[in-house]
């Protein structure tokens, strides 16, 4: 693990969060599931970005110290985050942000016939605020997404994914669409049990700055891991 330039100051580091790296431009951190990575209409404290900006801040609500965010996770998605410390810093990461390589694990239902694959389409927002696949390439954004199985039992298989696009939902989506997906989404499929099992596993990417070359990796949330133990493999 890439040792943080700035000393993490523990006394500040609020719950459901682990900072992994920080220096004067940017906070690397693994996120919780059920944090918001944003402010959203229905929740406007208790969020990763809040969360953080008061850890900068140093607990002094006086402080003109501002986060920016750099890329999202939805609330159920647990894992790697990064976030800004300037603006100039968050418009370095956009310019580069299609040559990062954002790696996610998931725990899906079924077991999958091609063992590696991509899984492309274009994807649109319904009516019900749902993204979904479309066949006319004018009616959506292009989407693409990489897994590989690493392991599997008779009711689920975990993946490794390479999100090679970042659209809103992808990976579920695509998943969904597939005939398999992840455990515990509420949001596309009926068989939502548990958390959301959907982990940011690692990202890599040049510093917005230094351009030296970062990776940050977490581990496989143990939770996934009992969907492969003796009980569910009957």
């Amino acid at each position: 693990m890439i040792k943080s330039k700035i000393k993490i100051r523990t006394k500040y580091v609020p719950a459901g969060i682990k900072i992994l790296y920080e220096d004067r431009d940017i906070i690397v951190i693994d996120k919780r599931s059920g944090l918001l990575s944003v402010k959203a209409n229905y929740e406007a404290e208790k969020t990763a970005h809040q969360l953080l900006t008061n850890y900068v801040r140093k607990g002094n609500p006086k402080s003109k110290i501002n986060l920016f965010v750099v890329h999202r996770l939805d609330r159920g998605t647990s894992g790697v985050l990064i976030f800004a410390k300037s603006f100039q810093i968050r418009e370095k990461f956009a310019a580069q942000w299609e040559h990062v390589e954002k790696k996610y694990i998931a725990v899906v239902h079924g077991t999958l016939a091609e063992k590696s694959g991509v899984i492309e389409s274009f994807l649109a927002k319904g009516d019900d605020y749902k993204m979904r696949s479309v066949e006319n390439s004018k009616n959506g954004a292009f989407a693409r997404t990489q897994y590989k199985v690493i392991k599997s039992s008779k009711h689920y298989s975990l993946l490794e994914i390479q999100l090679l696009t970042g659209k809103k939902n992808q990976i579920r989506v695509h998943l969904s669409e597939n005939g398999h997906p992840i455990v515990g989404d509420k949001k596309y499929t009926q068989q939502a049990k548990g958390r959301l099992a959907l982990h940011a596993l690692s990202i890599r990417f040049k510093h917005p700055f230094t351009s030296e070359e970062m990776t940050f990796e977490t581990k496989i949330p143990d939770y996934f891991l009992t969907y492969f133990n003796q009980s569910n493999n009957r």
